[in-house]
């Protein structure tokens, strides 16, 4: 029976999964997102949220018992001064997990993990904004068509007479300088 194992061992001893979630931490951290499998970034998700809860208040004690679990201290101190103050407001959830199809070797089915206030890909606040008015169908045809056939020239005799005058006398004040 199964009972009270909340962990997914990952078929990897305890001392190996430790290392494996401390190293895939802190490349999370340094590099802002990461691609691995879907079940080791569900299982990353589980061990890097409460560190970045943890780095919310910075006090030695907050950073000595991250520093303890990711045993890398630019990782710690990147996590404490950039990637802190910028999810300070938000309650949780900060990471975001993407299937991206399966990889070539295994068929294993591989995610990207990223932390969510630093997507640059698709950030939505400031992509353009779609557009608010629908154009109806019935009238599409009607203006692509009337778009595609040349108009008919409208300009008047009396028209082409008063620009050549214009011009005339455009010419005939260069001359005079």
């Amino acid at each position: 029976m199964r009972h009270g194992k909340k962990t997914k061992h990952l078929s990897r001893t305890s001392a190996h999964r430790k290392a494996m979630f401390a190293n895939m931490a802190s490349s999370l951290i340094e590099h802002k997102r990461i691609n691995t499998t879907t079940a080791k970034a569900k299982a990353l998700r589980q061990f890097v949220e409460p560190l970045i809860t943890k780095s919310k208040t910075d006090t030695t004690h907050n950073r000595r018992l991250v520093f303890a679990k990711l045993r890398n201290k630019h990782a710690v101190s990147e996590l404490f001064r950039e990637v802190a103050p910028k999810v300070g407001d938000r309650p949780g959830g900060y990471t975001r997990i993407i299937k991206i199809g399966n990889r070539l070797g295994d068929n294993a089915e591989m995610a990207m993990i990223e932390l969510v206030d630093y997507n640059d890909i698709y950030d939505l606040k400031s992509g353009k904004a779609k557009k608010s008015t629908r154009r109806s169908r019935r009238g599409g045809k009607k203006k692509k068509a009337a778009a595609e056939t040349p108009k008919p020239s409208t300009d008047s005799a009396e028209e082409k007479k008063s620009d050549d005058s214009n011009d005339n006398a455009d010419n005939a004040t260069d001359e005079k300088e």
